[in-house]
């Protein structure tokens, strides 16, 4: 609901609520001016490196040209929106956090390398939805060589595109955006034959952005680990909040303000708080089971800071002490986990650590007689699958399933390089209505309904591996001592 801040104001001296003195209007007003200060002065460290990020991009381009759209804003229901969330690659390359907006990096163009097309400034506007940034600052403070209003789009583009040899661009995730370059792109095609000059192909920019968002600069660790260390405090409350008797919705409610308390965009993902069998359904989020006396909690919650986000799993007993069955369960997917880790390491193929994890649990599910056959052949066969169904993790930055390459080509797999943030998070998932191969045991009762997935953030470092997230207890005799 609209309110009318001087009534409110002036009601609220009325009523004696509220007593406002010049001295507190005049602190007001240079509390203000000091956070514009402080923002602008983030806001200048940052364009250094937004720059860098863009001229290394503009480095593998060549004569093509490169487009990137902003994200639109997304409706929820009637003329309700959903909060904005900027598209990563975008933000990755400009620091801009406003929809509707277009950037273009022409390395080729004798003047501007670097366009902007944004919204103009609309006082009107501006009340309901918010600041816009406007023309003229996004040119001073986001460093573009040359920014027009997004209206100008048809009008200007042209001219970035005529002597490029191709065009890069994400086809797929605007439909009408979409048409827009396709237009442009057929216009320039039909001249080729005659001109000889222009964008023969659209790319998706997947097999060069992607590479460089892949490798964590110091300022983006930096953040990384304030989105960490928020997650970390939310996890640490969260067990100690937990009990029989509580609900599901209570502890995500508790971590989720802690998130934003602390300074966090909120969630990175949907809050996971699941017990007992609820933890066998790998993205549940209902998140509305009362915690029974001997279940396991498992929480999947991370914080989204500045948009750079943590993802971290942990599972305990809601009482304090685990089942046998549970105890056993969780030390082979502990084991699993340590073993995977140890592979994170510079120059192993990346997929040294899930194989390492999925040897750990076949081995395990083996000997304690819930798979049978030569352990070698279950893996090559995927008869481990029923009980551990996903990949070992997933790389970590602006998205919570960021932006790299895994392989090289279809065979080989990349090497692990300092400065990559990658997730380790084995588990085992013993649903109720288990089904293994016809020439596999029925799964005994006792097992059932358990889930278990222990997850990590881990950055490959020069000498080896640094595991962020190593502030959240996961050792049985600290878990049943809390």
């Amino acid at each position: 609901m609209a309110v009318n801040s001087r009534h409110f104001i002036c009601c609220a001296l009325v009523e004696g609520k509220e007593r406002l003195s010049v001295e507190d209007f005049a602190s007001s007003n240079r509390k203000i001016k000091q956070n514009k200060e402080n923002n602008l002065t983030f806001k200048a460290i940052m364009q250094a490196e937004y720059r860098q990020r863009r001229q290394q991009l503009m480095a593998k381009l060549g004569s093509s040209t490169a487009i990137f759209r902003s994200a639109p804003m997304a409706v929820m229901h009637s003329d309700v929106e959903y909060n904005f969330r900027q598209d990563s690659d975008f933000f990755y390359l400009t620091g801009f956090n406003e929809s509707n907006a277009v950037a273009v990096l022409a390395p080729h163009h004798e003047e501007h390398q670097f366009v902007l097309f944004v919204q103009p400034k609309d006082p009107e506007k501006e009340t309901w939805t918010g600041y816009r940034t406007g023309v003229d600052a996004a040119k001073a403070e986001y460093g573009a060589d040359e920014v027009y209003p997004i209206a100008e789009l048809n009008e200007h583009l042209p001219q970035y595109l005529a002597q490029a040899d191709r065009i890069y661009y994400h086809l797929g995730r605007d439909r009408n955006f979409n048409q827009t370059i396709l237009n442009h792109w057929q216009r320039l095609l039909s001249k080729y034959p005659k001109e000889g000059v222009g964008p023969v192909a659209i790319e998706d920019p997947i097999t060069i952005l992607p590479p460089l968002r892949v490798v964590k600069s110091d300022q983006e660790l930096a953040t990384l680990r304030k989105a960490i260390e928020i997650s970390v405090e939310a996890h640490n409350l969260a067990r100690d909040m937990a009990q029989p008797g509580r609900y599901e919705y209570e502890i995500q409610a508790e971590m989720e303000r802690l998130f934003r308390l602390k300074g966090g965009v909120g969630p990175a993902y949907p809050s996971i708080v699941a017990s007992g069998f609820n933890a066998c359904i790998l993205h549940y989020t209902e998140n509305n089971r009362q915690l029974q006396d001997d279940d396991l909690l498992l929480i999947d919650a991370g914080c989204s800071y500045d948009y750079y986000n943590a993802d971290i799993t942990r599972t305990f007993p809601v009482n304090g002490r685990f089942t046998p069955e549970q105890k056993i369960l969780y030390e082979l997917v502990l084991e699993a986990q340590i073993q995977a880790i140890n592979q994170v390491q510079p120059g192993n193929p990346i997929n040294a650590y899930h194989d390492a994890a999925v040897r750990v649990l076949t081995e395990g599910l083996v000997d304690l007689g819930l798979l049978v056959g030569d352990v070698d052949k279950l893996i090559e066969e995927e008869t481990y699958k029923p009980f551990y169904m996903h990949r070992t993790g997933h790389w970590l930055g602006l998205d919570v399933h960021d932006a790299g390459p895994y392989k090289q080509d279809k065979e080989n797999w990349l090497p692990f390089q300092p400065g990559q943030v990658i997730t380790v998070e084995p588990g085992l998932y013993i649903g109720l209505d288990i089904q293994l191969a016809e020439d596999q045991p029925e799964v005994p009762e006792r097992w059932r309904g358990i889930g278990i997935r222990i997850e990590d953030d881990v950055l490959v470092t020069a000498a080896g591996h640094d595991v962020l997230t190593k502030a959240v207890p996961k050792a049985v005799e600290t878990l049943e001592q809390a």
